[in-house]
């Protein structure tokens, strides 16, 4: 049995430290709400007092592209199902009691992995371990009728403390240690501590504090049956650092955050533009608002009258452009502009196809990555049940993004082209139906009714189509 020290439990890789400030920043930025507000993200103006600064971050709205961002990769990614070929797993009496609920926490296994995902845009990584309950049954039977399984458990990068990777003697990396922080209340932390030989959980007191002379509790300690630690990482983008991942954010929370600063700096032009400020010297009795009146000495020096400071307009139109700017950085950052951007209409056909391109690369990437991450959960589970998988999980590797309005215009030109085909234009028909219906079942019955008819549909005219463009899939 290992006995760790308090130093050990509460010793943090050298790449945590250096990342976990960007991790926060990630999170809170994507959170947004009062969080966000509270979390000293605008720039403090001089002189300024902490009542004044807590109000401005009161009254300065959030845009949360950071969110948007996430949502938007996230959906695209799983509107699709993955193929799931499941082998050897497939007659498992505890197969669908997995997928049903693959945390032990009432959520499906399809919900976990859509987390996970998510939390990998955000962090760049997350970690997924699939447990075990220790619990003695004297036969499979008996697992089988306890429902004793393995289950999955989620670590976003700031729980996961401290880890190891080893290089094995066929040249593959091997994690042989990890160090989860699986709850920290009141100060009090569950450290569970996995190695290939065993599981140890303790209790250290006084946590975040650097220095203590409390000892760490153990509390539970159990033989590894796995001989592995059976951890999965989903990297978002891989890094030059094992263990780390690129997030989703790194640019766009940045800009998000100049554009609420900016927002602030429109909240603040509007409040002076409805209170100015008053300039007048002490013998002038006058104060500034709606009804007010000025009393003046009838002798006053005309030089030393009364006067509003009030902003210009001008300002606000460079604020406004200055954020507009920043939006469109995040589009290209995220090749999202022919998704988000509110004047996708204006760009050309080439150039809309060229940013569907760019996206669809991004989420194809994404989709290698849940790919290999679930075929390797899916062997760690088959281990804990005593099989071998050798089934085969498939992620789309295109997402299908186009430009429908441009679509349904070259489609109505080659209706139009006076190509005598009945043939060509049923084909053209039902390309026009997979640009209106987006659903499989409806595609098909409706590709059958054109094929049923003797003749092809009539042409279009040759009028112009209007409408918004849609980019979806």
């Amino acid at each position: 049995m290992a006995i760790y020290s308090r130093e050990f439990l509460t010793q943090k890789h050298k790449h945590y430290e250096e990342k976990f400030n960007d991790w926060h920043f990630h999170l809170m930025s994507y959170l947004g709400g009062q969080d966000y507000q509270n979390g000293f993200q605008l720039n403090r103006y001089i002189l300024e007092t902490d009542e004044e600064y807590l109000k401005r971050a009161e009254n300065t709205p959030i845009d949360n592209h950071c969110k948007n961002v996430v949502q938007i990769y996230s959906s695209f990614l799983f509107r699709v199902p993955p193929t799931r070929d499941y082998g050897t797993l497939t007659g498992d009496p505890q197969l669908q009691s997995f997928i049903d609920d693959a945390d032990l926490d009432g959520r499906s296994f399809d919900n976990v992995v859509r987390e996970m995902q998510m939390n990998a845009s955000i962090y760049g990584t997350c970690w997924a371990v699939l447990d075990k309950p220790a619990v003695q049954s004297q036969s499979r039977a008996e697992e089988i009728q306890l429902d004793i399984r393995p289950y999955i458990s989620l670590y976003t990068p700031e729980n996961v403390l401290n880890w190891n990777f080893e290089r094995s003697l066929n040249g593959k990396y091997v994690l042989t240690s990890l160090t989860l922080l699986e709850d920290l209340f009141d100060d009090m932390a569950t450290i569970r501590v996995w190695s290939m030989e065993e599981i140890t959980t303790y209790m250290v007191k006084d946590f975040t504090k650097g220095y203590s002379t409390t000892k760490p509790i153990l509390k539970d300690e159990m033989p590894n049956e796995l001989g592995k630690i059976p951890a999965v990482i989903l990297y978002n983008q891989k890094s030059q650092r094992r263990g780390i991942g690129i997030s989703d954010l790194n640019d766009v929370a940045e800009l998000q955050k100049g554009i609420y600063n900016d927002y602030s700096e429109i909240e603040q032009l509007i409040r002076l533009s409805n209170h100015p400020s008053l300039v007048k010297t002490p013998e002038v009795e006058a104060s500034a608002g709606a009804g007010s009146v000025i009393e003046m000495p009838s002798d006053l020096d005309s030089n030393l009258k009364p006067y509003l400071i009030q902003p210009s307009s001008q300002s606000l139109d460079g604020i406004m452009n200055n954020i507009n700017m920043k939006v469109e950085a995040i589009n290209r950052i995220t090749h999202m502009g022919a998704i988000r951007a509110t004047e996708a209409r204006i760009q050309s056909g080439i150039a809309l196809q060229t940013e569907f391109q760019l996206l669809n690369a991004r989420l194809s990437e994404k989709a290698d990555y849940l790919q290999n991450a679930e075929e390797q959960i899916w062997k760690l589970f088959a281990e804990w049940q005593g099989k071998e998988f050798d089934g085969e999980i498939i992620y789309p590797d295109s997402f299908n993004l186009r430009d429908y309005a441009s679509d349904l215009q070259f489609l109505q030109m080659a209706k139009a082209s006076g190509v005598e085909s009945d043939t060509f234009l049923k084909e053209v028909d039902k390309q026009i139906a997979r640009a209106v219906v987006d659903d499989d079942e409806k595609i098909a019955s409706i590709d059958n009714e054109i094929m049923a008819k003797t003749e092809s549909i009539g042409r279009f005219a040759t009028e112009e189509i209007e409408g918004e463009e849609i980019a979806e899939t």
